[in-house]
């Protein structure tokens, strides 16, 4: 048997990473794992996000607006690390580590949130392009707000597989020791 390469070996180690920190993050936010959480978490995501790109517009007319993106990050960690850990992080989870079905699933998020991306990013390089043309390239929050609007657009097309995984999941099996501990015995 030959030795595992760069690539096996940097899969293998992620699959340990992974399943460790599912571990460690098993039990956290218990009330937040239903369907219903789920998809109020990836709501709130989505809210962050139209705020993300609302001050990567407002960063066009005004110098003073880029202040506003610390206010946008801070709104948008917890919410995705709450959805991330709700979901069980299956959107960006090594595929060693899951079955079949949430394999499949993963991939499909995965497919569809490659082609929102490829979509998405059409916005920033469409402004860069043609607000060059127009300007001569003289707007001096240009490249600022085409900067903000290719981060957003990463950022949603990075975040997409969780949020449909976790907007799709049912909800999680009642564990019959803790929900009825009288049955489990």
């Amino acid at each position: 048997m030959s030795e595992p390469n760069l690539v096996e070996r940097y899969q293998a180690y992620r699959v340990r990473r992974f399943l460790a920190n599912s571990e460690r993050w098993r039990d956290m936010l218990p009330g937040w794992r239903t369907r219903r959480r789920r998809r109020a978490l990836a709501v709130a995501l989505l809210i962050t996000f139209a705020l993300m790109l609302a001050v990567a517009v407002t960063c066009h007319f005004y110098e003073w607006a880029p202040l506003l993106w610390l206010p946008a990050c801070a709104a948008f960690l917890p919410v995705w690390t709450s959805l991330a850990i709700v979901s069980g992080r299956q959107g960006d989870a090594p595929t060693e580590a899951l079955d079949e079905w949430e394999v499949q699933q993963q991939n499909s998020a995965r497919s569809i949130a490659l082609s929102v991306t490829q979509w998405l990013m059409m916005i920033p390089v469409t402004y860069l392009i043609v607000g060059s043309v127009v300007t001569g390239g003289d707007h001096g929050t240009m490249a600022y707000t085409g900067g903000l609007l290719t981060l957003t657009m990463l950022m949603i097309g990075g975040c997409l597989p969780t949020v449909i995984v976790a907007w799709s999941q049912p909800d999680p099996e009642p564990d019959p020791v803790v929900d009825h501990p009288e049955e489990a015995a």
